[in-house]
């Protein structure tokens, strides 16, 4: 039976990436490796892991659990393991990407792989650390009450004809907005000043360190509606029947929704991008008693049938051979080059700006 399922893998993989003879015979190997060690435990804040982890052990005849835990929990989990001394965690797939650099890959406590025969497929900044999967947090709006995104650029939002009509979770909250915005001054502030020059047709002056901080400050100022969870903020755009106007920032999953009548539409176009991509790191836990298996399981989790129950979400594979499946609701796919990036090679200055960002928004918060 072992040797059917490796036979199965090889095949599937040729017909997607044809490989060289060398690494056939790698990948051979470790599948074989695999089958020979304890079962496989993985973490990740998406339920969808739960149906990953047994699609895998149906696969490669093995035996995987998915556990649905936060990102914190995840990192807590490993932690203490790891301090004791007594791993039982092998594979997590953490959404918190400061947090996982710097509270677990920093310690040693997990380890980043990258799989030889994908690299040529997966960008470099995306390799060291691995990245899995980029989830994407777009500007939407309702189609019941307007054809197009009725805003072009993301100051307009700062102006007193959307004055409490954003709709987003809190960014006191929501870590991954305040490192947004600390990607945005680090790497895009000058999108943002070139953004309000196309808006207002002058130059952007002001007393704060940067043009995201001018944003940030006049997003906060501007009676924005914080919401404890997407569901909430998906809810306020794209209710079918709300009287309110509200645009967003929503995760593209929610555009699931529409199927039982919700309204949401893509911002697409506007400027200086629609959204962000967050990313997920693929970590294996040091000391893994299954250390082959975890490699696998990375592996697959890169592969267009392993990331296809995140994927439908809008969840874009790293993998650049991976497109996103034609029933994805948003339509981020034909848009993703309008989705600003996020580069991991700053996210520890992200995660000690978190507290910073935090106040900048709450001193600047009005209703």
């Amino acid at each position: 039976m072992k040797r059917t399922f490796t036979a199965l893998l090889v095949t599937s993989t040729l017909l997607i990436s044809p490989l060289t003879h060398a690494e056939t015979a790698e990948l051979q190997a470790l599948i074989a490796a695999a089958q020979q060690e304890n079962p496989l435990t993985v973490y990740a804040s998406t339920g969808k892991i739960v149906q990953q982890a047994k699609a895998f052990s149906e696969k490669y005849g093995l035996k995987a659990t998915g556990v649905k835990a936060d990102a914190p929990q995840i990192i807590e989990i490993i932690s203490r393991e790891a301090q004791a001394k007594n791993v039982r965690a092998d594979v997590a797939i953490v959404e918190d990407t400061p947090a996982a650099i710097t509270q677990l890959l920093s310690k040693g406590y997990v380890q980043s792989w990258v799989p030889d025969d994908l690299k040529g497929h997966i960008a470099a900044r995306y390799q060291n650390p691995l990245t899995v999967v980029l989830a994407p947090n777009v500007f939407a709006y309702n189609t019941t009450r307007h054809t197009t995104c009725p805003v072009t650029n993301i100051w307009q939002l700062t102006q007193p004809e959307w004055r409490g009509k954003v709709a987003m979770q809190d960014p006191t909250g929501k870590p991954a907005y305040t490192d947004w915005f600390s990607q945005m001054e680090t790497h895009y502030d000058q999108q943002i000043r070139d953004a309000y020059q196309q808006q207002f047709g002058k130059p952007l002056q002001t007393n704060e360190k940067s043009a995201t901080a001018a944003f940030v400050k006049a997003l906060a100022g501007n009676g924005v509606l914080l919401t404890h969870s997407d569901n909430d903020a998906a809810s306020a755009i794209g209710a079918p029947d709300g009287n309110a106007d509200f645009v967003g920032l929503v995760s593209t999953a929610k555009f699931r929704d529409n199927q039982q009548g919700m309204k949401l539409g893509l911002c697409n176009g506007l400027k200086p991008f629609i959204g962000w991509n967050y990313p997920s790191l693929g970590v294996i836990a040091t000391g893994s008693h299954s250390p082959n298996a975890a490699k696998l399981f990375i592996h697959y989790l890169l592969s267009a049938e392993g990331i296809e129950p995140q994927s439908v979400d809008g969840k874009m594979s790293t993998n650049q051979t991976v497109s996103l499946p034609a029933n994805e609701a948003s339509g981020i796919e034909k848009y993703r080059a309008e989705l600003m990036e996020y580069l991991t090679d700053t996210a520890k200055e992200d995660w000690k700006s978190r507290q910073d960002w935090q106040d900048i928004w709450s001193l600047s918060y009005k209703k």
